[in-house]
């Protein structure tokens, strides 16, 4: 079952002077899944992401890459080399072009000719920097500096990457950019974990999302079973007619859970608790009874909601 799993920790803690910044965090990451970490500022995601890049020490507790014992030390080189690491405040050489920049940290992994040049193409073809190999890093964009940082922290082929808030100040369209290219590591096997407060952009990578709160890891499971269990599904319908027709037909209905009018908008959500052949009758039965129906849309509260639902669990 270890090797399966590209990261088991065991009762894995930090603390810094009497803060604690990680609190006995059991984690389980399967081989190529991309784990989403969510959770406030100040919860301990960098910090856990930290210790499993090796950039800091455990105050206790263990950490296993592939079944492989983690350790600060020199004991498993080739372990290290392995990890991929893109933290959130990484600094570029400004004054150096794309090229050298990328070919500076082939030269550091040991990567040796002609490896290394075929090496540097296939990372600038990945994050659609080729056109850019002779520009001047200060001259690109935020978002393909984001990439060529990427480049930078994949060039020696690790298989477990590590990204530390990687959209963060992007716009959406260089964001969509850096889904795209995450998508086709993860298709390549590669083991991913990011911590973003973009959860749309968690909602559409991630296979299993793990909620941090105050150190403690309070959740950790597959996207899928998160929202069977935790998401509620919505109805949202709009009519022609007055609407108080609708009202009166939706609170007569045993699986509508509740319902409101939405602010500003002759539209009503409802939360409904039936399958989706019951969704179709709940359809159905509205147009037979003679509504004007302009709008039915099902869909289930997004990783947004539940997290904050979560959340508040937590502070009741």
């Amino acid at each position: 079952m270890a090797k399966e799993l590209a990261i088991r920790t065991c009762g894995l803690t930090k603390q810094f002077d009497r803060h604690i910044a990680v609190n006995d965090i059991d984690l389980q990451v399967k081989a190529g899944e991309v784990y989403g970490l969510i959770g406030p500022n100040g919860a301990g995601k960098t910090t856990l992401l930290r210790m499993l890049a090796a950039a800091e020490e455990p105050t206790t507790g263990e950490i296993y890459i592939n079944g492989d014992r983690l350790q600060r030390d020199h004991s498993n080189p080739t372990l290290k080399r392995r990890l991929g690491y893109l933290p959130d405040d990484f600094p570029l050489y400004d004054d150096l072009t794309v090229w050298d920049y990328l070919d500076y940290f082939g030269r550091l992994y040991r990567l040796r000719e002609p490896h290394r040049s075929q090496r540097l193409r296939e990372v600038l073809e990945l994050v659609q920097l080729t056109n850019k190999r002779n520009s001047i890093i200060s001259t690109l964009s935020r978002g393909m500096k984001q990439r060529l940082s990427l480049a930078r922290t994949i060039i020696h082929e690790p298989i477990l990457l590590l990204l530390d808030e990687p959209v963060s100040g992007l716009d959406p369209i260089a964001r969509m950019q850096f889904r795209e290219i995450i998508k086709v590591l993860q298709e390549a096997g590669m083991t991913i974990v990011i911590s973003s407060h973009v959860l749309s952009d968690l909602a559409e990578l991630c296979t299993s999302v793990g909620i941090m709160e105050l150190g403690f890891l309070v959740e950790s499971a597959p996207l899928k079973e998160l929202y069977r269990r935790l998401s509620r599904q919505q109805i949202f319908l709009s009519t022609l007619g007055k609407l108080e027709a609708l009202i009166a037909q939706l609170k007569n209905h045993p699986l509508v859970e509740e319902w409101e009018v939405v602010p500003g908008q002759e539209r009503v959500r409802l939360y409904f608790t039936g399958s989706q052949e019951e969704c179709a009758k709940l359809l159905r039965s509205l147009v037979e009874s003679g509504i004007e129906l302009t709008e039915f849309h099902c869909t289930q509260e997004d990783l947004e909601t539940i997290f904050l639902k979560l959340g508040h669990q937590q502070a009741s």
